[in-house]
């Protein structure tokens, strides 16, 4: 990679809890900015491989059934690690802009905090499967889970939205502690707003960043 590459590569990651709006920012943020010039790849965890759709599959359909713990935590692992040496490196190799639904912090708070998992554990499985690879910037959508799971909830609750309300406030809670702990790293915005004025407030922080 130039130098010149490696100063244009933008990795962007929007995190949050169900019906926060991630899919809905990570395709408008991408249309802004290929208005904006940039050649942009827009992805998603899991699946946003062949291999990871059917890793998703597995993960999300309720006919899976309950998981043990670790076994989810390393199929959402497998899914980073061939998505990150297939997709997301790659693109940043050609100085490109990755727009990704999710990523390592969905693990942590999934799996980790909703799950109960040991969080150095995970964390280094999940460093280890992706090389140490760390967005540039991750967008935590904060939504109140009760209003979050009902907008989520409107074709039906897949395995992780099915899970009690519980664990859905412990997921929010460490998306929070994530982002409190590197604040540079992060931009945390209130998503129960106008899906446009949570988009103006990305293009605010990304303006001479990204374009």
């Amino acid at each position: 990679m130039s130098q010149q590459e490696a100063s244009r590569a933008l990795f962007l990651v929007f995190e949050g809890g169900e019906g926060g709006g991630k899919s809905t920012q990570s395709r408008m943020t991408a249309e802004w900015l290929r208005a904006a010039g940039r050649t942009v790849v827009q992805t998603r965890q899991p699946g946003g491989t062949a291999v990871g759709a059917r890793l998703r599959e597995i993960l999300l359909d309720p006919a899976t059934g309950v998981l043990d713990p670790r076994t989810e935590s390393l199929v959402y692992a497998a899914d980073k690690a061939e998505h990150v040496a297939t997709v997301i490196r790659p693109a940043l190799e050609r100085g490109e802009v990755v727009v990704c639904d999710r990523y390592v912090d969905s693990t942590l708070a999934y799996q980790g905090a909703g799950r109960a998992i040991d969080a150095a554990e995970l964390a280094q499985v999940s460093a280890w499967a992706t090389g140490g690879l760390r967005p540039h910037l991750t967008v935590v959508l904060d939504i109140d889970p009760r209003v979050g799971l009902l907008r989520a909830g409107g074709t039906g609750h897949d395995r992780i939205e099915a899970e009690p309300l519980a664990f859905h406030q412990r997921v929010r809670r460490h998306f929070l502690d994530l982002a409190a702990e590197r604040p540079a790293d992060y931009l945390v915005l209130d998503a129960d707003r106008d899906p446009q004025a949570i988009q103006a407030d990305i293009r605010a922080a990304l303006l001479g960043v990204a374009t």
